[in-house]
């Protein structure tokens, strides 16, 4: 599959372009267990995938740049010194402000013609935006030889997102779509960013995606509310992130918490420890004990965070259903995209097929089945 996305984009490339690219592969990313505790320095569980974005870069002899975005079959040209976001949306807010944020280090980037495409479902939560502003701030760090490292690239991707695209994400998609490790996931403590590799034997079962295939629109504007609830209960506690809390500490400040910010403060401090549970379990090839906490913290997203919905809920409830998986949760920031399954591999074929018929007979609408493996994390293609 990655084979055909590289022939499209390089083929592409050069009959717009007439010259020989750089390629970069960036990869999307699962994440095992650890959601929304990212961006309260507290610890996840990612892992880059076989699923992504090829870029193709090279130098432009024109006094503009030009990026193309494959799949879209949609074309833009733009002056490097003239960068303001588009309309909320649109793919080249993750262009434009990976650029802003490389100008804002004083480095200098001549004009350049991109050329990308991905086989990343949007919207599935496997953050096709990080890797497509991975493989761009990848690409112009090659090209111009910036000198950036990949700590520093990642940073940059971050603050595009949060200043172009209006999200104000955590650090952990881009960081294990840079990072990843093939057959790895990472144990990310997102306030030092600094990682611990775990390499992963699922023995006779393995990781399923089933994307439901809905993306609700609340998410983005749900997000940053639930990022804002976070921050004052903060203040509140007196302490710099909810993971510097314990469930003692939020105890002391209930009445002056409302019932549901309670919770979902309640839920991150909680989702923090089963994140460590999670690197115990898996050290200890206890594939039982991490499937329980999965659930665990699928309920958490469902009931305290409410950041669930009624197809990703549907989803999880035939997991459990089914003898032949261990845990389910939905992945990713929420309201839609994709439930991932500790699934038993013998059995997967037969659990995906019940599962792709009860939930079309419930919802009129077909939810899709992606079997991913651990890959290697943003990089140049020889």
């Amino acid at each position: 599959m990655q084979s055909l996305l590289i022939n499209d984009v390089s083929t592409k490339f050069f009959q717009l372009f007439k010259n020989k690219p750089i390629l970069i592969f960036s990869p999307g990313r699962i994440n095992i267990i650890g959601e929304h505790t990212d961006y309260n320095d507290g610890f996840v569980f990612p892992a880059a995938v076989n699923k992504g974005i090829v870029a193709a870069i090279q130098n432009s002899d024109t006094n503009y740049s030009t990026a193309y975005a494959l799949d879209l079959d949609n074309k833009i040209e733009f002056d490097l010194n003239n960068l303001k976001p588009s309309k909320s949306g649109s793919w080249e807010n993750y262009v434009f402000g990976v650029i802003a944020e490389i100008k804002k280090k004083n480095k200098e980037i001549g004009n350049f013609n991109l050329v990308f495409k991905g086989n990343i479902p949007v919207g599935s939560g496997l953050s096709s935006s990080a890797a497509l502003e991975n493989s761009i701030v990848f690409g112009l760090n090659t090209l111009f030889n910036l000198g950036f490292t990949k700590q520093e690239m990642i940073l940059i991707s971050q603050k595009a997102e949060h200043n172009f695209v209006g999200v104000k994400c955590g650090i952990m998609d881009q960081y294990a779509s840079m990072f990843g490790i093939k057959n790895h996931a990472l144990l990310l403590d997102c306030r030092t960013m600094e990682s611990k590799p775990y390499q992963i034997d699922f023995k006779n079962h393995q990781l399923m995606l089933i994307n439901t295939n809905v993306k609700h629109s609340l998410s983005d504007s749900a997000y940053n509310d639930r990022r804002t609830v976070c921050e004052n209960v903060c203040k509140i506690l007196g302490v710099h992130a909810l993971r510097d809390a314990t469930v003692q500490d939020l105890e002391t400040i209930k009445d002056k918490l409302t019932p549901n910010d309670y919770q979902k403060a309640l839920y991150v401090i909680e989702e923090n420890c089963r994140v460590l549970l999670a690197s115990k379990a898996i050290e200890n090839s206890d594939l039982d004990a991490l499937g329980l906490l999965l659930f665990q913290s699928h309920s958490g997203l469902q009931h305290q965070y409410k950041v669930s919905c009624e197809e990703l809920d549907f989803l999880v409830d035939q997991a459990k259903l089914s003898q032949h998986v261990l845990g389910a949760r939905m992945m990713g920031g929420g309201f839609g995209g994709c439930t991932i399954n500790l699934v038993d591999r013998n059995f997967a074929k037969e659990f995906s097929e019940i599962t792709s018929k009860a939930y079309q007979k419930t919802f009129g609408k077909s939810c899709s089945i992606y079997n991913i493996e651990l890959s290697e994390g943003t990089h140049l293609i020889e």
